[in-house]
């Protein structure tokens, strides 16, 4: 049995493509259903959630290129972790308080991303685990 580990970069860009097309099938869906500003707001959730994962990749590299020349802290790494979360998350309850009901779409789209992050990474493990004949 031959184990393919995920290439965390792959996974990202996949699930970015397959979001962006769910995101631009949500506004035309939302759209016939008279709230476009939902589906937009869906797709910059969906948006958010690739931008804070790439962010995240970038964050780990520096974090053990760091750690390798010695000079790297978990607090620092915590601190960006926290900020970029936090922003995240501000902005959301922001847009979701001022354009009510459609903002709750960012909520939606940050939500099918992670979905869309998690089975991109659980597929290929998967596949790995089924006894071949």
């Amino acid at each position: 049995m031959v184990y393919t580990p995920v290439s965390a970069a792959a996974n990202l860009r996949r699930s970015t493509i397959l979001g962006a097309v769910l995101g631009v099938i949500a506004v035309a869906v939302t759209s016939l259903q008279g709230h476009p500003l939902m589906g937009v707001f869906g797709l910059v959730g969906i948006a958010l959630g690739a931008v804070n994962n790439r962010m995240l990749q970038m964050s780990v590299i520096s974090y053990a290129m760091a750690v390798n020349a010695g000079t790297g802290t978990k607090r620092k790494f915590r601190g960006g972790v926290a900020m970029r979360l936090g922003a995240i998350t501000v902005l959301s309850i922001g847009v979701a308080l001022l354009v009510r009901p459609d903002g709750l779409g960012i909520f939606v789209g940050l939500a099918v991303f992670q979905i869309l992050m998690l089975v991109g990474a659980a597929v290929p493990v998967f596949r790995s685990l089924r006894p071949t004949a």
